[in-house]
């Protein structure tokens, strides 16, 4: 048996408060079953409070998580909200983890810290949920690199943390209350759970006539598009000028047909370009695969918009639900936010069947599989996507 429930507060100045209204919530919605724990999402003004540490140093169960800009749970929607999503159960059972500072190097703090969480365990976990620092120093497909080499097909799912600022300079990690610029919190669930996943990226329908293929890349690093630097194609293409992206080109968002993996699975992958360096070569937001072919898609809110009602109401007709959570790309968010940076958030709240306990919070980078082959999963790192696990 699993339960699951989204408890939450307004309350940002008082952390007693807080706490209370916490509490009461959690004695309301939920009975605690053997095992427990809560995923936070807060914006970063609950950490600066005091209100994320208090809160969660109280509660009788770890939590780990992100700051993020805005959320939505069943009864609210709004910015300044701390939300803990309860996952409770008898027959799962959960260990919650956090590595040292990974600002050196990721391997070996990663491994330390899942060999420890997982020591006794003779099983591998059924789900690893994941909240990794947001650095530009590293993708977030390296963070899947490393835990498929730690925990090898286990599915991923999980998000990096966010706030309302344009630079994400005030973005953190939370674990039990804490708050961390370079560490990753993370929970590893074992037992019986069966979680699913869904992936909405954009609607094909707005697609750009711009194809091509990467004929130059390591890693996030693309030197040549068509076998002509990047800056250059983009140049011709009319989407850069005087070394940088067009102004109003800023959100671009590739569709990655990642051909050349071992893991192929067909579904392409969403990339945002980021930067150039002195040389021309592109700056992607993940990983893009030398040998990968991409199509160009435009970008409007009805096209963000199209693709959360076609989830949420895809999350209506499944049956066995006992809790979910969403997390959309924080890019969204900036593509509806002239008109209501809140739109997306409304949007599925609204349309959400209020029996399916939910949390929904803005991502740095988003990690779901796309799908499951022979009991593996082909975990990937998203741009421009929401991501949902139904548990």
């Amino acid at each position: 048996m699993m339960k699951c429930a989204s408890i939450y507060t307004c309350e940002v100045d008082d952390p007693a408060a807080a706490l209370d209204e916490i509490k009461s919530q959690l004695d309301e919605k939920l009975t605690l079953l053997d095992n427990s724990v809560g995923i936070v999402m807060c914006h970063t003004e609950f950490v600066s409070s005091g209100v994320t540490r208090h809160v969660c140093e109280n509660l009788p169960f770890d939590t780990v998580g992100v700051t993020t800009s805005s959320q939505a749970v069943n009864d609210d929607v709004g910015e300044l909200i701390l939300t803990v999503f309860v996952i409770t159960s008898d027959d799962v059972w959960f260990r919650a983890g956090l590595t040292k500072s990974l600002f050196d190097g990721i391997d070996e703090p990663i491994k330390a810290a899942c060999d420890k969480v997982s020591a006794g365990e003779p099983h591998k976990p059924g789900l690893a949920l994941i909240f990794p620092p947001l650095f530009i120093k590293y993708a977030g497909d390296a963070y899947i690199e490393t835990l498929k080499n730690v925990i090898p097909g286990v599915p991923l799912f999980g998000t990096m943390p966010a706030d309302d600022t344009l630079t994400l300079e005030g973005s953190e990690t939370i674990y039990n209350g804490n708050n961390y610029r370079t560490s990753m919190p993370f929970v590893f669930c074992y037992g019986n759970i069966n979680p699913r996943f869904l992936v909405g990226t954009l609607a094909e329908g707005e697609t750009m006539p711009y194809r091509g293929e990467i004929t130059k890349s390591h890693g996030p690093f693309v030197e040549e598009i068509n076998n002509v630097n990047a800056y250059k194609y983009f140049e011709s293409i009319g989407f850069a000028n005087k070394g940088a992206l067009a102004e109003n080109n800023l959100l671009v968002p590739f569709v990655i047909n990642q051909k050349q993996r071992d893991d192929y699975d067909g579904i392409p992958v969403i990339r945002g370009h980021a930067s150039f360096m002195d040389d021309g070569t592109a700056i992607f937001s993940g990983y893009v695969d030398e040998g990968s072919t991409f199509t160009l898609l435009g970008c409007g809110e009805e096209n963000v918009l199209s693709i959360t009602r076609q989830m949420t109401e895809q999350i209506n007709d499944l049956s066995g639900i006992n809790g979910v959570l969403l997390f959309p790309c924080i890019v969204r968010r900036m593509i509806t936010m002239h008109s209501n940076p809140l739109v997306e958030l409304e949007t599925a709240r609204d349309l959400m069947n209020p029996e399916i306990p939910f949390m929904m919070g803005y991502s740095g980078g988003e990690f779901c599989p796309t799908s499951v082959k022979n009991s593996i999963p082909t975990n990937r790192f998203h741009n421009y996507s929401l991501i949902i696990l139904i548990i």
